[in-house]
């Protein structure tokens, strides 16, 4: 629909044959190699067999930083109330969705594949999971936002209805507020989606206890996908 081009990702194999993947997106101006420290910290046992796609989004000019060119999966306001770009929005999801089918085509079932993001990252995981046309693993959104609220529940998917979602955000974030977390917690489960928001005393940033609430969903999801 776009024409987009094939994205370069930073792959993190497990030491076992893949049977599950975390495709993990990083915010305005990070690369995919923005969350590969991450991995180790997570501690995950090995015989999860986990391979980790950390994409890099494509560089394009930001209007919240003054219209620098920088990695971003869209465009964002240069306030976070100004429309957003849809068009930006529906071609990176048609990005990942690319990366999804090629992980399929690695012999990953769709239940076995978790969408992960920080920032935007996690609303270009919440935009494409609820909206997939194949069961998911997963969604996890670090500090993000819905985007395109108001089409979620037209297009949403029936593959998706059950998809475990954990939101996690900072109470003291100056860029993402609290308060869209709490926003889209709400709508979330107002419509019937099983998603979960976790807090933490910090900024726009992760901290270690998030890092251990991680690990522990990751191991519960994954499980549960494995055992279906």
């Amino acid at each position: 629909m776009f024409n987009t081009p094939p994205l370069d990702s930073v792959i993190l194999n497990s030491k076992y044959p893949a049977k599950c993947s975390v495709i993990w997106m990083h915010g305005v101006g990070a690369d995919g190699y923005d969350f590969t420290d991450i991995v180790p910290q997570l501690r995950l046992p090995s015989d999860l067999a986990i391979r980790f796609v950390f994409p890099h989004a494509p560089i394009m000019p930001v209007d919240y930083a003054g219209g620098m060119p920088m990695r971003a999966w869209f465009n964002l306001g240069a306030d976070l109330s100004a429309p957003p770009d849809e068009f930006g929005i529906r071609s990176a999801q048609e990005s990942i969705e690319q990366l999804i089918a090629k992980e399929l085509l690695a012999g990953i079932p769709s239940r076995h594949i978790i969408l992960a993001g920080f920032s935007q990252g996690g609303a270009m995981a919440l935009q494409c999971g609820l909206r997939y046309p194949q069961p998911l693993g997963g969604i996890l959104s670090l500090s993000g936002f819905l985007m395109l609220a108001e089409t979620v529940s037209a297009e949403k998917h029936i593959a998706n209805s059950n998809i475990p979602i954990l939101l996690m955000h900072g109470t003291n974030d100056s860029l993402i507020p609290i308060s869209f977390a709490l926003r889209d917690y709400q709508f979330l489960t107002s419509i019937g989606f099983d998603a979960t928001l976790k807090t933490y005393p910090m900024e726009h940033t992760v901290c270690a206890e998030e890092i251990i609430d991680i690990s522990n969903w990751l191991q519960a999801t994954i499980d549960a996908s494995y055992s279906e």
